[in-house]
């Protein structure tokens, strides 16, 4: 398989409660996917970290350029219009001179954006609205937010080389408690 110039990565997050268990969710039409969870969180937060996971496994992969397809305008309009430029000039406050939210996602991911943003772009989508690979994305974001566990659907590299069937790794992806008797993944930050 060639890889492809332009990658359209779904995302999304979900809150029973909010706040309350969360959990987030991003695939690849046909592709790779995974999700993954937080015992206290809140709907914004699980956006940002699907968003956040997506990219910190996808750009590993050299010329991959990926387009971020969320429902999110908390997401999108954080990069379209550049928010982030004015939260970092004030010191991490925003425009109502209150401490950012979410810092502790929205700085690394900020920072991947920055070093890559030649390769990585973001498009808006109405959620909800029949579009098949957000209402998937949702799917595995309330799944993950309901069982509190998350999973990983195909290696990436290997299914941009074209030798990936569809399988599913054992691996927890949480971000709080370990479920009994599953490894916990180490959190990206």
């Amino acid at each position: 398989m060639v890889v492809p110039e332009l990658v359209r990565v779904y995302t999304d997050g979900a809150c029973q409660g909010n706040p309350g268990p969360g959990g987030w969710g991003w695939a690849i039409d046909d592709g790779p996917s995974a999700s993954g969870c937080e015992k206290a969180s809140t709907n914004q937060r699980m956006e940002v970290w699907a968003v956040l996971d997506a990219l910190t496994t996808l750009l590993e992969l050299p010329e991959v350029n990926i387009r971020i397809v969320s429902d999110s305008t908390y997401v999108v309009n954080c990069f379209r219009d550049t928010w982030y430029k004015g939260w970092m000039a004030r010191g991490w406050k925003n425009s109502q001179k209150q401490p950012v939210a979410n810092q502790d996602l929205w700085k690394p991911l900020i920072a991947i954006y920055l070093d890559h943003h030649e390769r990585v772009s973001f498009e808006w989508v109405k959620g909800h609205s029949g579009n098949n690979m957000n209402d998937r994305v949702d799917a595995l974001a309330v799944a993950a937010a309901a069982s509190q566990y998350g999973r990983r659907l195909n290696d990436p590299e290997s299914w941009f080389a074209g030798n990936s069937p569809a399988v599913e790794t054992n691996d927890a992806i949480q971000q709080d408690q370990p479920q009994q008797d599953q490894p916990q993944q180490e959190s990206l930050f």
